[in-house]
């Protein structure tokens, strides 16, 4: 039977102002972590006489979002770095930040990583989240087979 727990998640960011945890155990929200790719791999022209072309794209670029509860100390963390980092082009873009859930195998890792925005702020009857989300030039991991920690290579 395969099972999945948020608390085997394990994240991390390292850049210019801060090294810190972001997974589990960091006041995270329930709606968690999520990556996305900004563009597809793939594009396919189809010709005048219908025969087909596949266009490789090389690019791994992505988003990586961040939700942490209002009351959560990693967003000062965080808040810290962006002001630090904004600062100085020399600075901008450094971060790295790694996330990986052994349980399942999946490893990772996104590389030039630049805060996208201030979060948004609200105040409300509810503490709510903040979301923190990053531009990343390169997104590169692995997918486990979800059972056993075994890695199965994708992406």
């Amino acid at each position: 039977m395969a099972t999945y727990s948020f608390m085997d998640v394990a994240a991390s960011i390292v850049g210019p102002g801060g090294s810190f945890s972001l997974g589990y155990g960091s006041g995270n929200s329930e709606e968690g972590i999520t990556v996305a790719m900004v563009e597809n791999k793939n594009t396919m022209t189809i010709g005048a006489d219908g025969s087909v072309m596949h266009s490789l794209h090389a690019g791994n670029g992505g988003t990586i979002t961040l939700r942490f509860l209002k009351t959560s100390p990693t967003n000062q963390m965080l808040s810290v770095m962006l002001d630090l980092q904004r600062v100085s082009s020399a600075l901008w873009g450094q971060n790295v930040i790694v996330i990986s859930d052994p349980a399942r195998g999946d490893q990772i890792s996104c590389t030039n990583c630049a805060f996208q925005r201030w979060p948004n702020v609200s105040y409300a009857k509810e503490g709510g989240l903040q979301e923190w989300i990053f531009d990343a030039g390169q997104v590169n991991g692995v997918l486990g087979d979800g059972t056993s920690g075994t890695s199965v290579v994708g992406g």
